[in-house]
């Protein structure tokens, strides 16, 4: 189990997603992680970290749609995912994340609770609105 969710993390799909989220392209990097979700059907730990992300990806689409309501909910669900990941062995989690799943849960509910004001779009090019990134470690996963 634990190696099918270390390939999992390092895998270039897990990454790219972790690229997208950082650059705000929210709802892509939901698209890229959902299947990786849908594989982790053994996994309970799997698939809690997975959607815990495609949660707080949604959360920023809201965040950026200004549906405020919305967002609370995803990141809030978000936050209790990552909290439930608790078990998994070698930090694995935290490799993959460049943080810990209860930081990642802070972050969450930090992202709702205070007032964001987004810069002004730019054409073709969205902007984080979440204050923080995902930096995998470089070592392997």
């Amino acid at each position: 189990m634990t190696i099918a969710l270390a390939k999992a993390l390092g895998s270039d799909v897990f990454r790219w997603g972790i690229d997208l989220f950082n650059h705000g392209y929210y709802w892509e990097a939901h698209e890229a992680w959902e299947p990786l979700w849908h594989a982790a059907k053994r996994s309970t730990q799997h698939r809690l970290l997975f959607k815990g992300l495609i949660l707080l990806a949604a959360a920023g689409v809201k965040i950026r749609e200004g549906k405020r309501v919305a967002a609370v909910r995803h990141a809030t669900k978000a936050a209790a995912l990552f909290r439930q990941v608790v078990t998994v062995p070698s930090r694995l989690f935290e490799t993959a994340l460049g943080m810990t799943p209860a930081a990642l849960a802070e972050y969450a509910e930090a992202a709702v609770t205070t007032r964001a004001i987004l810069p002004e779009p730019k054409p073709d090019q969205p902007e984080p609105v979440f204050d923080f990134i995902l930096a995998p470690k470089l070592e392997s996963v």
